[in-house]
C-alpha cells in the first residue's frame, strides 16, 4: 500500500502522520520526502474499512492538503528504471562501494563473468578485473574519472570509471563509489566507425574463411571498375549487400543506389518503371534509371526479367540511351548496371529463357557468392555479429552460445544462408526468455539434410517415384552443358542408349 501525501513542508509533519499510522498497528515499510509539497508512505496492504478510517485522519493532521494511495513511490520508479536500464545494456556496467567492492551488477557483466549475481555481489572487483587497482584508485585524495585497458580472462576490454559523488550538508562532496563500464574492443571499434560513419563499403562484409576472402578480394578491385558487374549465388548468400559495398566502394558513391527487384516487376510494369513515361511529350514519370544519373542500379534476380524489358536493357549497355514509354527522345543516363541472380543464366540461354546478347553484356565482371555450407569458418562470428547487433536494437542482454549450440550452428546445412541465419537469431533474440546462453532451440530451425533438403512428413509417393524426381531435375540441369548426349552418357557413366531412353520419358530437350 502506497499513499500520496500534498502537504506544507513543516517540522513535525511526518511524525504526525506516523503516530496515526502507530495507533493502527500499521509499520511503515518506506517514507519518501519531496521538495514539491509530497510526501509518500509505503506500508503492507491493509484493509479497505482502516484506509477509509485511516485517510480522513491523515487529512485532519495540520499542513496536509489531501491523500490518496497510488501505484508506486518516486523513489520505486526512479530504481526501476535505472535496473531496466542496466539489464539492457550491452556493455558489462558494475557500482562498486569506497572499497572497490561490487554493489550493483547489470546482466552483461553476469554474462561476461559467468557467474549469478548472488556469487559476486560484495566482492572485490578485482577478482576478475585484471590492470587496474580499484581500491587504490578510491583511496586518492582526489578521484578523478578514468579510461584504461583491463583483461577479464584472456579478453580484452575498455574500461571507464566514474567516481560516485554525493552531497553533504556543507555543499562539499562525499566519496560513495564509482560506476565501472566494459567495453570490447570490438564494440569501441564500431561506436568509432558510427560516430566517423565509415562503416560503409566492404568493411561491413564479415571474412573469416578463405572463400570469402577471395571473394572479397575480387569484389574490392572489381568495384573501382566501371563495367557491368554479375553477382551470382544462392538466395540469402548476400548478394546485395556486396552490391552495396562495391557502389560504396566506388567512384559513385555520392550519387545514388538503386536496388530493384526484378521477380517484383509484372510485365506491364517493368519499362514504365526502369525507362519512364511520356504522355503527349510531357514527362508524366522519369524511370528508374533516369533517377540514378551517375549512380548505381542494381537489378536482383535478373534472370526474372521479362522479355521486352530485356530487349531496352540490351540497347542501353550497348550506348546508354533508352527511350522513354510513349516517347522519341532519346535519354541518355550515366549509371553502372550491377546485376544478380541465384539461377544458372548460361543455362536459361540455352533453353531460350533469357537473351544470350544480354547475358554477355551484363557478364562482364563476376563473381560468385559461396553458400554458408561452403564457409563454414563465418558460421560462428556470423552468429556472434548478429547477437550483439539484435541485443542492442531490441534492448536485450547479450547472450553467450551455448557448446550445444555452436556444434549445431557449425553442422546445420544452411539452405537459407546467411538471411536464414539473421533470422534465426532475431526470432531468438526477440523471444528472449530470460536465459544466459543462446539454444538450439531457441534458434527454430527446420530439419535439414544437406543433399536431401527438409524433412517433409507429408510426402506422398513411393521411393521410385522420389528417384525419377531427382534422376529428371538432374538430367535437366546437365544436359544444356553439354554438346551431345554421347558427351553427358559418358559423364554420367552409363551408355549412350540410356540417356537418350530417359532424356525422352521426361520430355527433355535442347532448344536451338
Amino acid at each position: 500500500m502506497r499513499l500520496e501525501v500534498s502537504c506544507i513542508d513543516r517540522v513535525g509533519l511526518a511524525k504526525d502522520i506516523l503516530v496515526i499510522l502507530e495507533r493502527y498497528g500499521i509499520n511503515l515499510i518506506a517514507i519518501d520526502a519531496s521538495n514539491r509539497g509530497f510526501l509518500y508512505l509505503q506500508f503492507a496492504e491493509i484493509s479497505f474499512e482502516t484506509l477509509r478510517e485511516l485517510m480522513p485522519l491523515i487529512r485532519k493532521v495540520e499542513s496536509v492538503h489531501d491523500v490518496r494511495t497510488v501505484s508506486f513511490m518516486p523513489s520505486e520508479q526512479e530504481h526501476y528504471a535505472l535496473k531496466t536500464l542496466l539489464q539492457t545494456l550491452p556493455d558489462s556496467v558494475f557500482s562498486i562501494n569506497a572499497k572497490g567492492r561490487i554493489r550493483i551488477v547489470n546482466e552483461s557483466a553476469l554474462l561476461t563473468l559467468s557467474m549469478a549475481e548472488h556469487e559476486v555481489l560484495d566482492e572485490s572487483l578485482n577478482h576478475w578485473v585484471q590492470g587496474f587497482n580499484f581500491g587504490r584508485w578510491l583511496s586518492e585524495p582526489q578521484v578523478l574519472a578514468q579510461a584504461t585497458r583491463v583483461t577479464i580472462g584472456t579478453n580484452e576490454y575498455l574500461a571507464e570509471m566514474l567516481p560516485i559523488y554525493l552531497p553533504d550538508e556543507n555543499d562539499s562532496q562525499i566519496l560513495a563509489g564509482a560506476v565501472v563500464s566494459l567495453k570490447s574492443p570490438a564494440r569501441v571499434g564500431k561506436q568509432f566507425n558510427a560516430l566517423q560513419n565509415q562503416t560503409t563499403g566492404f568493411e561491413s562484409v564479415l571474412a573469416m574463411s578463405d572463400k570469402m576472402k577471395d571473394v572479397l578480394k575480387q569484389a574490392r578491385r572489381m568495384a573501382q571498375l566501371d563495367a557491368p558487374l554479375l553477382i551470382t549465388g544462392e538466395t540469402g548468400t548476400g548478394k546485395e549487400l556486396m552490391a552495396r559495398a562495391s557502389h560504396d566502394a566506388s567512384m559513385r558513391r555520392e550519387k545514388p543506389f538503386i536496388a530493384i527487384n526484378c521477380a517484383a516487376l509484372p510485365d506491364s510494369a517493368a519499362e514504365e518503371e526502369l525507362f519512364g513515361f511520356v504522355n503527349q511529350g510531357t514527362v508524366v514519370k522519369r524511370g528508374l534509371f533516369e533517377e540514378a544519373s551517375g549512380g548505381t542500379v542494381y537489378l536482383d534476380e535478373i534472370a526474372e526479367m521479362s522479355k521486352t524489358a530485356q530487349v531496352k536493357l540490351l540497347r542501353f549497355l550497348q550506348d546508354g540511351c533508352f527511350r522513354r514509354i510513349g516517347g522519341d527522345e532519346e535519354v541518355r543516363a550515366d549509371v553502372r548496371i550491377i546485376c544478380s541472380t541465384q539461377k544458372n543464366l548460361a543455362e536459361l540461354c540455352q533453353t531460350d529463357e533469357f537473351r544470350e546478347d544480354l547475358y554477355y553484356r551484363i557478364h562482364v565482371l563476376s563473381y560468385h557468392m559461396p553458400a554458408l555450407r561452403e564457409r563454414k569458418v563465418d558460421v560462428i562470428p556470423l552468429t556472434e555479429m548478429f547477437l550483439e547487433h539484435y541485443s542492442q536494437q531490441l534492448s536485450s542482454p547479450l547472450r553467450r552460445i551455448s557448446a550445444s549450440c555452436r556444434d549445431y550452428l557449425f553442422s546445420y546445412a544452411w539452405p537459407g544462408n546467411v538471411r536464414q541465419l539473421k533470422n534465426a537469431v532475431f526470432r531468438a533474440v526477440s523471444m528472449w526468455d530470460g536465459a544466459t546462453e543462446l539454444t538450439v532451440e531457441q534458434l527454430k530451425l527446420p530439419s535439414y539434410a544437406e543433399g536431401f533438403g527438409y524433412f517433409d512428413e507429408e510426402f506422398e509417393g513411393s521411393l521410385d517415384d522420389a528417384m525419377k524426381e531427382y534422376e529428371a531435375g538432374l538430367l535437366r540441369r546437365l544436359y544444356p552443358a553439354y554438346p551431345s548426349t554421347r558427351q553427358l552418357a559418358k559423364k554420367l557413366g552409363v551408355s549412350h542408349t540410356a540417356i537418350a531412353n530417359k532424356l525422352r520419358d521426361y520430355q527433355i530437350v535442347k532448344k536451338r
